[in-house]
């Protein structure tokens, strides 16, 4: 089975499973990579799909730099949610990258998520987790497991007219490749602008800066020689009706760090700047 169709299958099962939840038992929906929003009062359902020039997840390119079909289902009631997203990945077996490392063939991402957003005041709260699925792949290490949970608490408010600022906090007891336990922080901006004849331009921007606890084994998959680093991420989103398109650019200072400069520009998981551009049908 290809990773479209593998795709395909995947969120097909969650839309039906999800959207008859949600009318039956009031089964409440959000996901993880969306941004905070207000509570509504009764429970719906919405979906999407994506098709980007480069599956890009915190700094790392996760298709090979290649395009990339990506889907969601999600569901909310009141302020909790729950939801399903997923992705066709490019982790190359015959990777030259880490040659040393056993093969790993990973080509479909499927993410769960449940949570809560309460409101104080002007400040969106959401509190929730999500499970990483990497279905029939196998790990690049050899006591490793590619999935892993990560909890999540953010905040986000409107400083003034159509602007949004946020942050958002990230913790995995047991990160990708058991590489121990990571933390993830996220800073962001969006400002949406005056309508261009019939679309609706936001500008927005993320920084984000991850460390893990295991040193080795980090530092060799995530971190180039270091502990840590960082990421971040700035782009034009144009709005109309159903349809969205994001034009995105994306660094990181992992090139600069202490494994040698070559490190993001292997055949696969580059880390190095690239623009990136996503066209999304909601509906």
């Amino acid at each position: 089975m290809d990773t479209t169709r593998k795709l395909g299958v995947a969120l097909a099962t969650f839309a039906t499973l999800f959207a008859g939840g949600a009318q039956a038992d009031g089964l409440l929906r959000g996901s993880l990579k969306d941004s905070p929003s207000t509570a509504k009062s009764a429970c719906s359902y919405t979906s999407s799909v994506e098709l980007t020039s480069d599956y890009m997840f915190r700094g790392y390119s996760q298709s090979a730099g290649h395009p990339a079909l990506q889907g969601e289902v999600e569901a909310t009631c009141g302020r909790f949610y729950a939801g399903v997203w997923a992705s066709s990945l490019d982790w190359n077996a015959a990777s030259t990258t880490y040659p040393a490392l056993p093969n790993n063939n990973a080509s479909l991402e499927v993410d769960l998520s449940v949570g809560i957003k309460p409101v104080t005041g002007p400040i969106t709260w959401d509190f929730g987790l999500v499970y990483y699925a990497y279905p029939g792949s196998r790990s690049f290490t050899v006591a490793g497991n590619n999935d892993y949970l990560e909890l999540k608490a953010g905040a986000s408010a409107s400083p003034w007219k159509d602007a949004t600022l946020g942050a958002t906090v990230f913790y995995s007891p047991d990160y990708q490749h058991r590489t121990g336990s990571v933390w993830t922080f996220e800073g962001s901006l969006a400002q949406v602008l005056p309508k261009v004849d019939r679309f609706t331009p936001t500008v927005n921007a993320v920084l984000g800066y991850q460390v893990g606890n295991d040193g080795v084994r980090y530092a060799a998959l995530f971190g180039n020689g270091e502990s840590s680093y960082l990421y971040w991420n700035a782009g034009v989103t144009f709005a109309y009706e159903k349809w969205s398109l994001d034009l995105r650019y994306w660094d990181t200072n992992l090139s600069g760090n202490a494994g040698g400069s070559a490190y993001c520009r292997g055949t696969i998981f580059q880390c190095d700047d690239r623009y990136v551009a996503t066209l999304k049908l909601a509906y």
